[in-house]
């Protein structure tokens, strides 16, 4: 298979947060092989995705956030755009990773008493509703209750819900993390008061299924467009 593919995320200054990316990477060019997959990123670092897709020029680009918020709403199109329109934009990577969210979590707490989901949080309400449904499925899957619930824009923050899971009279209170890299955000988990706080996604192969399956359905030969275009 030949082409090109660009991972859009949001950015960090963490060096944790930016090995994870980079690995992510890899871990996709592996399975797609004869794929340029490149990294682009839609705030805080260097280049911006703009400028990395008027580099690329044809491609497929798939962004790797679990929400639609603002990045995904506005930044990318309007990036796609800047940048000639010569990418062909998939859906984000949404909750097909609560699998891999609840495989993190066992890994730090393999029969949980109750759950609060933590997201980055937006201004966006689709966003806010896309993290609930997320708690909702993860609640069928780890099988006890879990609370959507936010480090910024939105309510209720993680340590609140925390909070309110313990006056519930639960005695053991988790964090699963709906981050996909650590970062600043995802840090503040840490005191949030949950008594274990699962890491982020990562290179888990969930998501570098869910990475690859967006790009094959744009590629494949049932999509009429050949790989040599990208």
């Amino acid at each position: 298979m030949s082409g090109r593919l660009v991972l859009a995320f949001h950015g960090t200054r963490s060096h944790a947060g930016q090995a994870v990316c980079a690995a992510l990477r890899d871990a996709v060019a592996e399975r797609l092989q004869g794929v340029e997959v490149v990294l682009g990123w839609a705030d805080v670092l260097e280049p911006r995705l703009v400028q990395t897709l008027e580099e690329v020029g044809d491609c497929v680009l798939v962004p790797v956030f679990a929400t639609v918020g603002y990045h995904v709403a506005h930044d990318l199109p309007c990036a796609v755009r800047d940048s000639g329109g010569r990418a062909i934009v998939t859906p984000h990577v949404g909750d097909a990773i609560l699998d891999a969210v609840a495989e993190r979590l066992a890994e730090v707490d393999p029969q949980p008493e109750a759950v609060v989901l933590a997201a980055a949080g937006s201004l966006r309400p689709g966003s806010v509703a896309e993290v609930g449904a997320a708690a909702r499925r993860l609640a069928a899957i780890v099988g006890c209750p879990v609370t959507p619930a936010f480090v910024t824009s939105a309510e209720p923050s993680v340590p609140d819900a925390v909070a309110a899971a313990r006056a519930a009279g639960y005695r053991r209170v988790s964090i699963a993390s709906y981050f996909l890299a650590p970062g600043v955000l995802s840090d503040r988990l840490e005191t949030a008061g949950a008594d274990v706080v699962a890491r982020p996604v990562g290179t888990h192969p969930h998501l570098v299924e869910a990475i690859v399956e967006r790009f094959t359905a744009i590629v494949s030969p049932e999509t009429g467009r050949s790989t040599e275009e990208l």
